[in-house]
C-alpha cells in the first residue's frame, strides 16, 4: 500500500492507466460521513472480481484525488474500510454530489478500475445565524402587519438535513413569516401584529430557533433585542426587494453593479435614506464590493472570481436620519457569469524513466492529467502531442490521457525524445498550457560489432621476435555501455598439424594481435585466419574478419648443392684430354630455400688450374648456368688431376655462398665421344645423354629454318620500305621496351636506347636477343598504326608472360633455345601482318635473331 500525503500525487496519476488498459466501468458504494475508523465500506477486491492471494503480488494498490488517505484496503480479506474522518462538508461544501473517486491499480498484467465512494451527508451541522443577537430599532408608530427582515440561518447539510423550519418565542407582539422550499429567496420577517406602545413597552427580547429535518434535529438560535423608538414612523422602502445582476468575472474594480433606490415618506431629516451594507454580512462581501452610501451604487471592489464564488447575496440596508432612525431591506443577488481566465493546468505522471528500444507498441510511457479551472466551454480542453514523434496520446478518461508507444524506436538513431503535450481549452480566446515529457530510449543489444573492412592483408618478415605486434583490428559497436564493450578473439583452426592459436594470439580488449613465435616464410608462406568481436550485451551478438598475413623472405638459407652437400667432395669426373674449347665437362646444381632475389644464384670460380708458363685457366663456370666448360682446347701441358672450387652465392642482402670442389681427371682417350652438357654416371645417365643430344639436334635445326625465314622477311620489307616516299623512314628515339634476358630470368626497361643487349653469358653467347626501339616522330602515328601497335605490345606481353615462369624456375640450354625460336616465330608473324599493312604504317619495329652455334 502507499500511504501518505506526499504520495497522493503520484497515485492520482495513475489512476489515468485504467480506462487504456481495461476499459471498465464503475463500482460504486456508499458510507455515511463521520464513520469511524475501520468503518466496512465494501469488499472491493471481491467486486473487482480480483483473488485474494493475487492483491500483493499483482502490487495491488489505490489512489484518489483530493481523497488523501480516507479510505484504505485490508490486502488480507480485500475489504474496503474508512481510515480517516470522512467530513463531507469539508470535501464537496454544498454541492448536492460527494463522491470519493478512487483508481485501484493492479500489474501483471496492469489493470485499473475506477470506484466511486459516496459520502452520505449526515445531520452532524446544526443551523447557525450570522450573529447570536440581532438588535432591532422599531418605532411605535408603525403600522399593524409591518414586516422586519431578519438574516436567516445556513446549515452546512444538504438536503432534508438542510431544510430549516424557525419559530420565534411567544409574545403577543410580533410574529414570523418564513420562506417555504420554493421560496428560498424570500426573506425571514418578522410581522407586527399587535400596535407598540414605548411607554407600555420599550423593549422586547425574543429568541427565533432555526430547526433543521434531519434526524435527529438540530437546533440554532438568534436573541432578538427590539428597542420601541418613538415619532419617527416611516421607514425607507426600496423600490424592489430582491434586484437579480448578472457580472462577468473579469469585471474591472469600480465596475458598476446596481444602483439602488429606497424612499422614506417621511420628511426632513427622517427622509433623508443612506446605504450600506447589513451589518451581519460576511466579511469578504466588502471585500469585493463597495457601496456609496449617498446613491446607492454597488460597484466592483476588488477581483471577482467564477472559481471562488459564483452566486453573491448582499444584504442591503437602507436607514434614516430620523430619531430613532428606522431601516429599510432588500437583497441583491449578483450571479458572476464564467469569463476564460483559467488555463488548462497539466500534470505529467512519467512511468517509465527509459523506455527499451524494443518496447511493444501500446507501451503507456505517462499518464497526463488536465484541469481548467473555467466552466462550460471554457473548460472543455483538448490535448495533442508535439514533434512529430513514435509516441501518441490516448484518452482513457475525462480529461486523462495516456503517452503511449506508437511506433518503433532505434536508440541509435535517436537516443531521446523531447516531447510537448499542449492543451488548449474551447475558450473564445482559447487558453493553452504546454508541458515537456523526456523520454529516454534503452538500449537493446541490436547491433553487433562491425568492422571496417570484411578482409585485411599484413605483411610481416620472417623470423619476427616471439611476442611481436604485427597488427591491430578494430570494430564498431553502435549500442551503447556494456552493449557496446567489444572482446577480441581467436576462431580456432588447424593450421597443418599445429593449432592456429600457437602461432598468433590477440588481446582481448585492444585488438592487437600478436606473433607467438617466430615466422619461418620456407614453412609458411601466408597464414590466413579470422579474428571474432563479441560484444557483451545479452545475447551476445558478434562478426568476424579475415586476417591475411604474408611472410616477407629474408634471406636466411644459403644455397644447397645437389648433390652431394658439402664438405662432401663430389666424385672425380674424367674428362678426354682431346675436348676442344667451349665443351661443357661438368655442372654444378644448387638450390635456395628463399625466394625472389633471395634464391637467385650465381656461380663463379674460386680457383682455377691454370696451365704452365702462365696460360689462361682452361675451364670456366657459367655465370648463372653452373655448367663448367673449357676455354680453350687441353694439352698435355695441363696437369693430370684438376681440383676447382665452385663459389655459389645468392642475391640476398647481405648474400649467402656455398662452395662446391670439383675433380676433373684428365685422361688420354681413343676416339672422341660426343659433347655432353651434363655430368652423368652409369648407363643410365648415358642413355639420358644420347636422348639429350637428339634433342638438341632437333632443335638447332628448327632454329635454322625459322632464321632464314627471318632473314627472307628482312628482305621482302626492306624491298617495300625502299618503295615508300622519302621521309617516313626518320628516326627519332622512341619510348623504352620492356626486355627480357633469357639467361638471368629477369626484366628491365631500357629508355632512350637505339639498341638493347638483354641475354648475356660468361664468354661466347648463345644467344643474343637484340631489341630495336621504334623511329617514330611523336604525334604522326596515324589510328592505323596505334591498333597495329596495340597488337604488337599484346602479342609480346602475352608471349614474354608466358616465358617468364621458364627463366624463374629453370634455366637449362634448351629452354632457353626454345626461347629463341618462339620469339622469333613471333617476330615473323608481326612483320607478315605489317608487311599486309604496309600503306598505312607510319613507323617501324625490327627484330632480328643472331644465333651463334657453341
Amino acid at each position: 500500500l502507499i500511504c501518505g500525503q506526499g504520495a497522493r500525487r503520484l497515485l492520482l496519476s495513475l489512476l489515468l492507466l485504467a480506462a487504456w488498459e481495461a476499459g471498465s466501468g464503475h463500482t460504486h458504494y456508499s458510507v455515511p460521513e463521520e464513520a469511524k475508523h475501520g468503518t466496512f465500506v465494501g469488499r472491493i477486491a471481491q467486486d473487482l472480481g480480483l483473488e485474494l492471494a493475487e492483491l500483493v503480488p499483482r502490487l495491488f494498490r489505490m489512489a484518489s484525488k483530493g481523497g488523501g488517505d480516507l479510505l484504505e484496503v485490508n490486502l488480507q480479506n480485500g475489504i474496503l474500510f474508512v481510515n480517516s474522518r470522512i467530513d463531507r462538508e469539508e470535501l464537496c461544501g454544498r454541492s448536492l454530489e460527494c463522491s470519493i473517486h478512487l483508481e485501484v491499480i493492479v500489474e501483471r498484467p496492469l489493470q485499473v478500475f475506477h470506484v466511486g465512494v459516496e459520502g452520505r451527508d449526515i445531520n452532524d451541522n446544526p443551523p447557525v445565524f450570522p450573529a447570536t443577537n440581532k438588535n432591532l430599532f422599531i418605532s411605535e408608530t408603525r403600522a399593524l402587519d409591518s414586516h422586519f427582515s431578519l438574516e436567516g440561518a445556513t446549515d452546512a447539510d444538504i438536503g432534508a438535513n438542510a431544510q430549516l423550519t424557525y419559530r420565534l418565542s411567544p409574545n403577543e407582539y410580533f410574529s414570523l413569516e418564513a420562506p417555504t422550499s420554493e421560496e428560498q429567496v424570500k426573506p425571514l420577517e418578522l410581522v407586527l401584529k399587535k400596535p407598540l406602545d414605548r411607554e407600555v413597552t420599550s423593549e422586547l427580547l425574543l429568541v427565533l430557533k432555526a430547526t433543521d429535518g434531519g434526524k435527529p434535529e438540530l437546533t440554532g438560535a438568534v436573541e432578538l433585542h427590539i428597542t420601541v423608538l418613538d415619532v419617527n414612523d416611516n421607514a425607507p422602502v426600496f423600490d424592489k426587494a430582491v434586484h437579480r445582476i448578472k457580472l462577468l468575472e473579469n469585471a474591472r474594480n469600480g465596475t458598476l453593479v446596481v444602483r439602488l433606490n429606497a424612499s422614506d415618506l417621511d420628511e426632513g431629516s427622517n427622509s433623508h435614506v443612506l446605504y450600506s451594507f447589513a451589518n451581519d454580512v460576511f466579511s469578504n462581501t466588502e471585500a469585493s464590493f463597495r457601496i456609496d452610501s449617498n446613491s446607492g451604487e454597488i460597484k466592483v471592489n476588488g477581483k471577482i472570481d467564477f472559481e471562488e464564488t459564483k452566486l453573491w447575496k448582499l444584504q442591503i440596508e437602507a436607514v434614516d436620519k430620523g430619531n430613532p432612525p428606522m431601516f429599510g431591506h432588500c437583497t441583491v443577488l449578483v450571479e458572476i457569469l464564467d469569463v476564460n481566465d483559467n488555463a488548462p493546468e497539466l500534470l505529467v505522471t512519467s512511468l517509465l524513466l527509459s523506455i527499451p528500444e524494443d518496447a511493444p507498441l501500446g507501451t503507456v510511457i505517462a499518464l497526463i492529467s488536465v484541469t481548467d479551472r473555467d466552466a462550460g466551454e471554457n473548460a472543455q480542453v483538448t490535448c495533442s502531442l508535439m514533434p512529430h514523434s513514435p509516441f501518441k496520446l490516448v484518452s482513457t478518461f475525462k480529461n486523462y490521457y495516456s503517452l503511449v508507444l506508437d511506433g518503433t524506436l532505434d536508440r541509435e538513431s535517436v537516443a531521446s525524445y523531447e516531447l510537448v503535450v499542449s492543451a488548449r481549452d474551447g475558450g473564445s480566446p482559447s487558453l493553452w498550457a504546454t508541458a515537456r515529457v523526456s523520454v529516454e530510449v534503452g538500449d537493446v543489444n541490436d547491433n553487433a560489432p562491425v568492422f571496417a573492412q570484411p578482409e585485411y592483408t599484413v605483411f610481416v618478415k620472417e623470423n619476427n621476435a616471439p611476442g611481436c605486434h604485427i597488427f591491430t583490428v578494430s570494430a564498431r559497436d553502435a549500442d551503447a555501455q556494456e552493449n557496446a564493450r567489444v572482446a577480441y578473439s581467436l576462431v580456432e583452426r588447424r593450421v597443418g598439424e599445429r593449432a592456429l592459436s600457437s602461432y598468433v594470439s590477440v588481446h582481448a580488449e585492444s585488438g592487437q594481435v600478436f606473433a607467438l613465435q617466430p615466422l619461418d616464410r620456407e614453412e609458411l608462406e601466408l597464414l590466413q585466419f579470422r579474428v571474432s568481436a563479441r560484444d557483451a550485451g545479452a545475447p551476445p551478438l558478434g562478426s568476424n574478419v579475415t586476417l591475411q598475413v604474408f611472410v616477407l623472405d629474408e634471406n636466411d638459407n644459403a644455397p644447397a648443392l645437389l648433390p652431394p652437400p658439402p664438405p662432401s667432395p663430389w666424385p672425380p669426373q674424367r674428362v678426354a684430354r682431346w675436348v676442344g674449347a667451349g665443351q661443357v665437362v661438368a655442372k654444378v646444381r644448387a638450390v635456395d630455400a628463399d625466394s625472389g632475389y633471395n634464391a637467385w644464384l650465381s656461380y663463379e670460380l674460386q680457383e682455377a688450374a691454370a696451365a704452365p708458363g702462365g696460360a689462361r685457366s682452361a675451364f670456366r663456370v657459367g655465370l648463372y648456368t653452373g655448367e663448367i666448360s673449357t676455354t680453350r682446347a687441353l694439352d698435355e701441358a695441363d696437369a693430370a688431376r684438376q681440383r676447382l672450387l665452385v663459389l655459389v652465392k645468392d642475391h640476398g642482402e647481405p648474400a649467402l655462398t656455398a662452395t662446391a670442389t670439383v675433380l676433373l681427371w684428365l685422361e688420354d682417350g681413343g676416339a672422341a665421344p660426343k659433347a655432353s652438357s651434363r655430368l652423368v654416371v652409369g648407363p643410365a645417365a648415358a642413355a639420358a645423354e644420347a636422348a639429350l643430344v637428339d634433342v638438341h639436334v632437333y632443335l638447332v635445326v628448327a632454329i635454322c629454318a625459322v632464321s632464314s625465314l627471318l632473314v627472307l622477311t628482312l628482305l621482302v620489307y626492306t624491298a617495300l620500305r625502299c618503295s615508300a616516299p622519302r621521309g617516313e623512314g626518320a628516326c627519332v628515339p622512341g619510348p623504352a621496351r620492356l626486355v627480357c634476358s633469357s639467361a638471368v630470368g629477369s626484366w628491365s626497361s631500357s629508355p632512350r636506347r637505339r639498341r638493347q643487349r638483354v641475354c648475356s653469358g660468361e664468354g661466347p653467347p648463345k644467344a643474343d636477343l637484340m631489341a630495336f626501339s621504334p623511329s617514330v616522330p611523336p604525334g604522326s602515328t596515324s589510328g592505323d598504326t596505334g591498333d597495329q601497335q596495340e597488337f604488337c605490345e599484346n602479342v609480346s606481353t602475352a608471349i614474354l608472360g608466358c616465358i617468364m615462369p621458364l627463366y624463374i624456375s629453370h634455366g637449362v640450354v634448351h629452354q632457353q633455345i626454345t626461347l629463341s625460336l618462339l620469339v622469333q616465330f613471333f617476330v615473323v608473324i608481326s612483320l607478315l601482318w605489317f608487311i599486309q599493312k604496309h600503306s598505312a604504317l607510319k613507323s617501324s619495329h625490327f627484330y632480328y635473331f643472331s644465333p651463334q652455334s657453341s
